[in-house]
């Protein structure tokens, strides 16, 4: 994994709304969304608690978790920036 103190890859858990799974990756310096293991796939879990355990597993114990909508998963906005916050796991 990069250096995530200098923000070059930020662990992340992607939540979208009425959505029955999570995405666990990290965005790194230029703001795309890309898998933890070396192929770059994208984690997709059951669960909020599985998401946290995938990233435990990999020796991560802080994240971003981020909420979107399926509006914003499909089209994106512009008025208003994604809701995100920083976890503990």
């Amino acid at each position: 994994m990069s250096n995530i103190s200098n923000t070059v890859m930020m662990p992340t858990i992607m939540a979208v709304a009425e959505s029955r799974h999570y995405l666990v990756g990290a965005v790194d310096s230029s703001n795309n969304f890309i898998g933890l293991n070396q192929e770059r796939d994208i984690a997709v879990l059951n669960s909020l608690v599985d998401a946290k355990e995938y990233l435990r597993n990999h020796n991560i114990f802080t994240a971003t978790i981020e909420f979107q909508t399926a509006y914003d998963e499909m089209c994106g906005t512009d008025t208003v920036g994604p809701c995100r916050q920083i976890i503990s796991l």
